[in-house]
């Protein structure tokens, strides 16, 4: 009998005592509580946290029984330690306030215990129970905090309530340090790392194991791990979508691997894995759990070029920072999931991108609506008249349809004279398209903005801004040799096979036309001011 899948359950107990499916995390679980003491993790939402600090909270109650067959159910001795856990995930936490429902969660904690709390302040009570707790029952503390940093996401709309929270979670996490005498294990996770100064200055013994290779696959899911808990429903999934077992792991694959921390381990995202095993579809699930609307207006505002997402390099100490006076977008958007680390460099620079199909079409999708100030149902006629033109080679109906676009977007907030906002629209709609789009493509001369392929065609582009005309585009893309590297290009259309599987042609090699594209934006009249082609 097949196991219960168990999408929405946190909590360990639960999903062992209702024989729910888990993938076994004990042995690197082990590690952790073996070789050290205190410890942070930053990781997106829906990545499996809250049922890390379930887990580990189970382990120091010595609940043993919960852990039969799994792999740590004979490494350790099985003591019951008292254990403090603080979660920010909850409701009350937005209903009462931070000092409330700290005040509030200290008090369940005190009565469970039978502990009088005579202290007044938060950080106070904390140090308190924490002493009486070791006084008590002669076993040191754990201390677990899930979501540490919610209170202050939740407000980045907000930066004057953001800095008080933070401001008052400083000093509650401040007095851990103190206690540690008193203390078993520390564990705190959360979705972004404040600087050592915004948060950690007084708890500076905290381990980041974030980027650690040793800790990168304890949250997420590898292949051999998918492969081993989904065994039996595999088959049955390959035969109701009619896909071969190779193509049923290219797709997973696709559209749901990618995260990493360390640029060796690349994981899928647990919850988007439960959801289309109990859905058998291949959809928007993590994604679709909540985006904040704040995130991609931010990426507007600012002006960001969002092809630059698709490769950001960045360097050790950007991991080690998040400031919310001074928002870093790129921090941010790695922090919480919409990027991740796909490799690093010769030069020791990490490159970020997005980790897979469900997050990159997605978030595009998020980014073209802010952008455009216009809903997907809005845009969705426009888009399939903008894949006829470039699958037709119809270049004036391309043009005509962008400037169509931009003559929709509300005057205030058109960010003028930045040829990146005007790329970033062009490059959004190619993307969702469904066309290949290359970006910021490296020569030994300079970088061409933009290459595009539908079955037929091949098209070079460069973007300029007037007073720079559309023939010095086409001129920079000639002088610079852009073009000499696909002259002789040829393709095996199976990058197309899945959209034409009924054509008797999509297996053979073919030469596409190939044309240069230069364009030229106006930003007084918000539009395509000259286009010119050539072929090449």
């Amino acid at each position: 009998m097949l196991k219960k899948l168990p999408i929405g359950i946190q909590d360990f107990r639960k999903l062992r005592e209702e024989n729910a499916l888990y993938i076994d995390k004990t042995k690197i679980i082990f590690r952790l509580i073996d070789q050290g003491s205190y410890y942070f993790l930053s990781r997106p939402r829906r990545f499996g946290k809250s049922l890390l600090i379930s887990t580990l909270d189970a382990i120091f109650s010595g609940e043993k029984e919960l852990f039969k067959g799994l792999w740590i159910e004979d490494k350790i001795e099985w003591k019951k330690h008292p254990v403090i856990r603080i979660d920010f995930t909850s409701d009350s936490v937005k209903k009462l306030g931070v000092e409330k429902a700290i005040d509030e969660m200290l008090d369940a904690h005190a009565e469970r215990y039978e502990i009088t709390l005579l202290k007044t302040s938060n950080r106070g009570r904390l140090g308190e129970l924490v002493i009486k707790l070791h006084e008590r029952t002669g076993m040191q503390v754990a201390v677990l905090i899930d979501e540490y940093d919610k209170p202050i996401i939740d407000n980045l709309e907000n930066i004057e309530q953001a800095e008080e929270n933070r401001d008052l979670l400083k000093d509650f996490y401040g007095v851990l340090k103190p206690l540690d005498p008193h203390l078993k294990f520390v564990f705190l996770t959360g979705v972004t790392k404040f600087s050592k100064i915004a948060i950690f200055s007084d708890l500076n013994n905290l381990y980041d194991i974030t980027t650690s290779g040793h800790y990168s696959t304890m949250l997420g899911l590898t292949k051999e791990e998918i492969d081993h808990a989904f065994a039996t429903r595999i088959p049955t999934v390959c035969k109701q979508l009619s896909l071969t077992r190779k193509e049923f792991d290219g797709k997973l694959k696709f559209w749901y691997n990618g995260y990493s921390w360390d640029a060796k381990n690349f994981l899928y995202n647990p919850f988007s894995i439960l959801r289309f095993f109990a859905d058998t579809a291949f959809e928007n699930y993590w994604f679709s759990t909540g985006t904040p609307t704040f995130l991609v207006n931010f990426i507007r505002e600012q002006g960001l070029d969002v092809t630059d997402l698709e490769k950001y390099p960045v360097n050790q100490t950007f991991f080690d920072k998040f400031d919310i006076k001074n928002i870093d977008i790129i921090s941010l958007l790695f922090q919480t999931g919409y990027l991740t680390i796909k490799e690093k460099d010769e030069d020791g620079f990490f490159i970020l991108s997005y980790p897979n199909e469900e997050v990159r079409t997605s978030f595009s999708e998020n980014l073209l609506e802010s952008f455009a100030m216009q809903s997907q149902s809005h845009l969705a006629k426009g888009m399939k008249t903008l894949l006829t033109a470039l699958r037709t080679n119809d270049m004036e109906l391309f043009q005509a349809e962008i400037n169509a676009l931009f003559a929709s977007i509300p005057h205030q907030i058109f960010i003028a004279k930045k040829e990146a906002y005007y790329h970033s629209i062009i490059y959004l709609i190619l993307k969702l398209l469904g066309v290949y789009i290359e970006t910021e493509v490296s020569t030994s001369r300079g970088r061409l903005d933009a290459v595009v392929k539908t079955k037929n065609f091949l098209y070079l582009f460069e973007f300029k801004m007037l007073p720079v005309t559309a023939d010095e585009a086409l001129n920079q893309i000639k002088e610079r040799g852009y073009a000499e590297q696909y002259r002789t290009e040829e393709f095996t259309s199976s990058h197309f096979s899945k959209m034409h599987r009924n054509d008797p042609n999509s297996s053979k090699t073919n030469a596409r036309e190939k044309f240069m594209v230069g364009i030229s934006f106006d930003p007084e009249k918000k539009k395509i001011g000259e286009m010119k082609i050539k072929p090449f």
